[in-house]
């Protein structure tokens, strides 16, 4: 057992899809205690993934450079297919995770994300694909969770209109920056979902992301992440029907963990590490593998005017 875990450990993951406490009353991983663990576990790179915002992003940048870390920005950002202005009922709102592969990507998610919420917000802040499109260059995308648009037509029993969705994405962000993403978070339907997934990796050729959608950092914060829920929804533990993720299993796994849940899988994915000029991706895909990427963040900088102080007459 001690080799096993030994050879794991030699094989890095990257985590890329993550909700800090910029998730406001959703996301509970404090983003210093993100950037340490990732740290501890020799990740090189992990990514902060909120849902419709990017608040924290700064504040993660300085403190993976101060640890040592690159940083990934993302955001998971919200898709109505009928239209970002749309205001009739409250639309998809399908989920979508972007990432930022250089500084163009960070600035067309910028805009994105700025675009959703001064436009777009209507239930939540909102994209849609001619958006996506106008603001693609330098972004990888992935299905997301069973919120996706993806996951959640394929559990429909819709698999036709879930392929075209799919091919869709990857026209939109271009051959090799659109996955498909896989999880195991110990729900019933993201295992069915997982096996239509990887079907569907294969016969439209689109490589496979495996996450962990991590809410919170350990395992054992899932019960106190149901009362922070429960203030989101203005319910009680004890309220009948309220809002829960129904699986205590959404947390900052390890690397050990993921190989163990995805590696191993009748021999069909490897870890890789997939090189690009500022990120590293962490995916799980048939092919070669590459080591990680120690290149430079792109991460633009940013110049604030000196605050003046006034003193009192």
């Amino acid at each position: 057992m001690y080799t096993q875990n030994a050879l794991i450990l030699n094989n890095k993951f990257v985590h890329l899809h993550v909700h800090t406490e910029y998730s406001l009353l959703d996301g509970a991983i404090k983003i210093k205690d993100l950037v340490s663990r990732a740290k501890e576990w020799d990740m090189g790179a992990v990514a902060v993934t909120d849902h419709g915002v990017m608040f924290g992003a700064i504040e993660f940048y300085y403190e993976c450079m101060k640890q040592g870390i690159k940083p990934i920005m993302g955001c998971e950002v919200y898709v109505d297919p009928k239209g970002h202005t749309r205001r009739e009922g409250q639309g998809g709102n399908y989920h979508l995770l972007l990432l930022a592969e250089d500084e163009e990507g960070y600035r067309n998610l910028v805009k994105l994300v700025s675009i959703a919420n001064v436009e777009g917000f209507y239930y939540k802040p909102r994209v849609d694909y001619d958006l996506l499109s106008k603001y693609s260059k330098g972004l990888i995308a992935s299905s997301a969770c069973l919120a996706g648009e993806v996951p959640s037509l394929i559990l429909s029993g819709r698999y036709d209109e879930a392929k075209e969705k799919a091919l869709l994405y990857r026209d939109i962000f271009g051959e090799g920056n659109f996955y498909l993403e896989i999880m195991s978070n110990g729900l019933s339907e993201q295992a069915v979902a997982n096996k239509h997934v990887i079907e569907l990796a294969r016969k439209a050729n689109i490589p496979l992301l495996a996450t962990n959608d991590a809410h919170y950092l350990e395992s054992s914060d899932a019960d106190w992440h149901e009362i922070l829920l429960c203030v989101q929804t203005n319910s009680t533990v004890n309220s009948k029907n309220r809002f829960q993720f129904g699986s205590k299993e959404f947390y900052l796994r390890s690397p050990v963990e993921m190989w163990n849940i995805f590696g191993d899988e009748s021999g069909i994915y490897s870890a890789m590490s997939y090189r690009m000029p500022c990120i590293t991706l962490s995916i799980y895909r048939k092919d070669a593998m590459s080591s990680l990427n120690s290149a430079n963040t792109c991460f633009p900088s940013t110049k604030f005017p000196k605050a003046r102080r006034w003193k009192a007459i």
